[in-house]
């Protein structure tokens, strides 16, 4: 098992909860410069379809985040298009870490942007 700070624990934790909850495909969270989190799941209606992590950096931008520090996305089977970053490297730029879980909150990877 990896060894995560508490805040990245706080992520991937946050993460489980919010997909737990809404029983959705993925659920996600990131940290933004100034230490505020934002979380969210997979939304999947007949007209809009916005993955977990790509809706966390969108609630991070129109809520003012400048900056993203860092991300965790968890669920069953992570398709690389969802994780390729590019929402969290569009705010942040290259070298923000992503901590890829599996439902129980076990990091199994982890991507840079």
């Amino acid at each position: 098992m990896m060894d995560l700070s508490p805040e990245d624990s706080k992520l991937v934790t946050l993460a489980r909860s919010s997909r737990a909850r809404t029983q959705a495909e993925h659920g996600a969270a990131v940290r933004d410069q100034d230490g505020r989190t934002y979380v969210a799941s997979t939304v999947h209606l007949p007209s809009l379809h916005v993955d977990a992590l790509d809706l966390a950096v969108a609630m991070a931008v129109s809520s003012g985040a400048t900056g993203v520090e860092a991300a965790a996305l968890v669920g069953e089977m992570v398709p690389e298009p969802v994780v390729d970053g590019t929402a969290v490297r569009d705010v942040s730029g290259h070298g923000v870490a992503v901590y890829l879980a599996d439902p129980q909150g076990t990091v199994v990877k982890v991507r840079t942007t």
